[in-house]
């Protein structure tokens, strides 16, 4: 329980920020984006692995008040230092979240990241030495998700978040306000594993504000107490979610919202679920809409969904399926297809799924000691979600009286082989009937594509497209400098969309500075970049690697585990005392700026 003079204290701050609020809310108060890259995970400790680190980030524009945005990362602002406990191994501190969230009121030129109060590690930095105790989560101030721990819950990353109308007695309307809601993923509390608040091992949760300036001034009373999404067994882990509200008040089922994942249940079997809720997020259902592919000889596991509505309601999800490498029939990089199925009844009912294109997954290493397809090099950061798809609708939000319902898919294609991973883009002008040839949209001529998303105006007349990039080729060694970078395209959209124009490249940083945790045997970027697009402007977010350090005595123990002959000779480096300070400082940048041909 928070004390009566911190909650007093906030109240000023609160009062301020929706002052601010009301302005950026006004009609026709459009303020002018400045066409720059800023940090969005401002509130973290830059020099203190892991605290230092964040990745996978998502982003929501409010269509009924377009300079609001939201954004989510994985976020290890609150997680011990290494040096807690053994100084070499820097694990995840046990109950402490790792979903973090950040506002902008300006169409994303500033962000604000929120301190609340919840269960906390941030305080343990331990001390030099093997013998200093480990770290307990405490009660304490988080930079990530509240509430979760009021449930017994622990917010566990992979974020993914949509803005929508607020309900009232009348129904969904924007004149109700506007509803923030952000998935993730989340696991029990340890502690209360006797009466655990869900069965299985991750689940898929939901939390809620109707007050975002509010929430952005550190007060987590705006936040309604999260919501168990997945329908779980205790063999379920649920994995891999994206969420969207259906925006568009011309839509049937206006103010839906639909979460999607993959429910991975033992036995191979993962099939596609889309759970739907028809109250604002206080229910929820869950229809199976693929069937559970990964037992099949040929196939090898279908992930990394898109969910999106059209200006009439209909309901599109996308996903990517794999074929086996395993099966010399099959051949390795894996073969893969995006798949689509669509409800046109608000999610009751959906159609089976269909193959709309062909791609090459850019998957030609598996790292042998993670176990995970990379590109950029031997002990490199995970890729295994590249080549899915990543979709957008001009729906006309938050009307939809201008929509175009122009859908467009981008994806990370390796059909040219190793060291020309492209940065494909497809889209389809009939409700996914049909599709145009897949085009290389990257600008860079090094550019190797590692994960991208498109964003269409709602009106239908611009295209934006994110994506991160390796400029290096893949590196047989960790001694070599890598180099990662943010790349935002845009393109006039008059029917079709046309010629991708670079419009912001984003600093260089080597991601050998990126780090897994526990142990950190490789790098870790994540899997996800995001965009949006107002009439006005675009934002979009990725993973950023400028303000790291690489780290020679890292780089050498890494290469030992891949290597048997020195796997005895090279010392488990302790990162806070063989490191830079900003060893694993990767961040989450954003850029936003004016539509250029307005």
């Amino acid at each position: 329980m928070k004390s009566i003079s911190l909650r007093w204290r906030r109240l000023g701050v609160i009062a301020a920020a929706l002052t601010s609020f009301a302005i950026l809310a006004t009609p026709g108060a459009f303020g002018q984006v400045d066409g720059g890259d800023t940090e969005v995970t401002v509130g973290s400790n830059d020099l203190v692995f892991s605290q230092n680190k964040q990745n996978e980030p998502a982003i929501a524009v409010d269509a009924s008040n377009p300079m609001v945005l939201a954004a989510g990362a994985n976020d290890n602002i609150d997680m011990e230092a290494c040096n807690a406990g053994d100084d070499t191994t820097c694990p995840f501190t046990t109950d402490v979240g790792g979903t973090g969230i950040a506002f902008s009121f300006d169409g994303g030129s500033t962000w604000t990241q929120p301190t609340y109060t919840g269960l906390t590690a941030r305080d343990c930095l331990g001390a030099i030495g093997p013998n200093d105790p480990d770290c307990v989560a405490h009660e304490g101030p988080i930079g990530t998700l509240p509430r979760y721990d009021e449930v017994g819950l622990v917010s566990d990353g992979d974020p993914a978040l949509a803005f929508g109308p607020r309900p009232g007695p009348d129904g969904f309307s924007w004149a109700n306000g506007s509803r923030l809601y952000m998935a993730n993923l989340t696991s029990n509390v340890s502690a209360s594993l006797d009466e655990p608040a869900f069965k299985g091992f991750e689940a898929i949760a939901v939390s809620r504000t109707d007050e975002v300036a509010a929430a952005a001034a550190d007060d987590e009373s705006a936040w309604e107490l999260p919501v168990i999404v997945s329908k779980q067994s205790s063999a379920t882990f649920a994995d891999k979610e994206q969420i969207w509200a259906d925006n568009a008040e011309s839509s049937t089922f206006f103010g839906n919202v639909y979460v999607c994942y993959a429910a991975f249940r033992g036995a191979g079997a993962a099939p596609l679920v889309v759970a739907t809720s028809r109250n604002g997020g206080d229910t929820w259902t869950q229809k199976q809409v693929s069937p559970a592919h990964n037992v099949a000889p040929k196939l090898f596991g279908q992930s990394g969904c898109t969910i999106r509505t059209d200006s009439t309601g209909v309901v599109y999800a996308f996903y990517e399926e794999l074929q086996n490498p395993t099966k010399p029939s099959v051949g390795f990089p894996p073969a893969a297809t995006h798949k689509m199925v669509r409800s046109l009844d608000g999610g009751r009912s959906w159609t089976r799924p269909r193959t709309i294109l062909r791609n090459t997954d850019p998957c030609f290493f598996v790292d042998p000691v993670i176990g995970r397809c990379v590109i950029d090099g031997v002990a490199g950061a995970r890729s295994d979600l590249a080549g899915a798809p990543s979709v957008d609708i001009a729906n006309g939000a938050p009307t939809g009286g201008d929509a175009t319902d122009l859908i467009v898919d981008v994806w990370i294609d390796g059909r040219d082989g190793q060291n020309n991973e492209h940065v494909m883009l497809s889209y389809s002008q009939n409700g996914g009937a049909t599709w145009s040839t897949p085009t290389a949209v990257e600008t860079g001529e090094d550019d190797r594509g590692y994960y991208a998303a498109p964003a269409l105006s709602p009106d239908g007349t611009d295209l934006y497209v994110v994506y991160n990039a390796f400029t290096t080729p893949f590196r047989n060694n960790t001694t070599d400098p890598r180099v990662l970078v943010g790349v935002v395209l845009h393109a006039e959209v008059s029917g079709v969309p046309g010629a991708l124009t670079e419009v912001h490249r984003g600093a260089e940083g080597d991601p050998r500075g990126s780090s897994q945790n526990n142990p950190p045997v490789a790098e870790f970027l994540g899997d996800y970049v995001y965009a949006v697009a107002t009439r006005d402007y675009g934002a979009a977010v990725w993973n950023d690697a400028r303000n790291t350090e690489n780290c020679p005595d890292m780089d050498a123990w890494r290469m030992s585990l891949r290597t048997a002959d020195t796997a005895d000779d090279v010392p488990r480096p302790a990162p806070q005392q063989d490191c830079e300070p900003n060893f694993g400082n990767t961040d989450i940048f954003g850029w936003s700026g004016a539509d250029p041909t307005p």
